[in-house]
This record gives C-alpha cells, structure tokens and sequence, in this order.
C-alpha cells in the first residue's frame, strides 16, 4: 500500500517545504519496513474559478484525479474529529493489512472540501479545533504520515 499526501496548493521554496519533505522522506525510508510500498507528496494547483462552490468543484474534481482505484481517503478538515496519532497508525494499518492500495491524505484548498468529497472520505481529521495556516497544515499532516509509520514498526520516535 502506498500512502499519499495530496494536496490543493503548491508550496513554495523555502523553510516550510523544506520541512515536509523531510518527514515525508522520514516517512518513504521506513515505510518498506511496515509493509508500505512507499510515501508520496502530490500537489496541484488551486482553482481559479470565481465562486467559492466552484472551486471547491473543481478542486475536488482534480484531487479525484490523483486518488488510486480502492483507495482510502482522509479528508483534512477543521469540522473532523481529532483522534489521537496511534488511532491513525492503527487505521492505516488496518488499510494496509486489509490490501488497500493507497491510502490518500488529503488537503483541500483554501476553501475547503467539496461536500460530496467529504461525504466519501473514509475518515474526517482535524488537527484540533483552531483553523491552520495551510503550510502548517501540511507540516503537520506530513509528520503524522511519518509518526504512523513509526508506531507500526515500534520506533521510539512515538513516545506517548
């Protein structure tokens, strides 16, 4: 099973990339380890329509595009439930032992998620109750990504 950050919106050069890359690659060097085929970053440029509807629309239209046939989806959203980094490790366990093909995390635009798009996520993830810049929301998605992988295989780095 391959895991999947995808995301609406490209990051810049600079410090807050660079970051992500890093525990995405964290996360691509143990992921054989755990029976992962690998980790991957897929972006794709915001919508350029006019109304908020359409965007979101067209977003979700394109995230489709990036989303594996059977793949699970976790949509990142600010209305979600916020379960702990071990209940998340456990779900992508469970997708992978399951032979799901992909396990997509997605990061919607700065509108937000079509709602038919949410409708289908196998799960909805909040990182808390405050809303996030979406450079930190892809930090942070990206180091979870990286922690799952390390509670699967019982690295240290999880020290809850």
């Amino acid at each position: 099973m391959r895991l999947i950050l995808a995301a609406i919106g490209r990051l810049k050069a600079g410090p807050e990339r660079d970051i992500a890359a890093r525990y995405l690659a964290r996360a691509a060097a143990g992921a054989r380890s755990v029976g992962l085929a690998g980790v991957d970053l897929r972006e794709l440029d915001e919508s350029r329509a006019r109304r908020a509807e359409d965007r979101r629309v067209d977003e979700a239209k394109a995230l489709r595009t990036l989303i594996p046939a059977g793949a699970r989806i976790v949509a990142l959203d600010e209305r979600g439930d916020a379960p702990t980094s071990e209940i998340f490790a456990v779900d992508i366990g469970k997708a992978r032992d399951s032979g799901i093909p992909a396990y997509v995390v997605a990061l919607g635009g700065a509108d937000g998620f079509d709602p038919e798009f949410r409708a289908a996520a196998h799960m909805v993830l909040a990182f808390g109750a405050m809303t996030w810049p979406h450079q930190l929301a892809r930090i942070m998605a990206a180091e979870q990504i990286y922690r799952a992988t390390t509670i699967l295989a019982g690295h240290p780095y999880h020290r809850a």
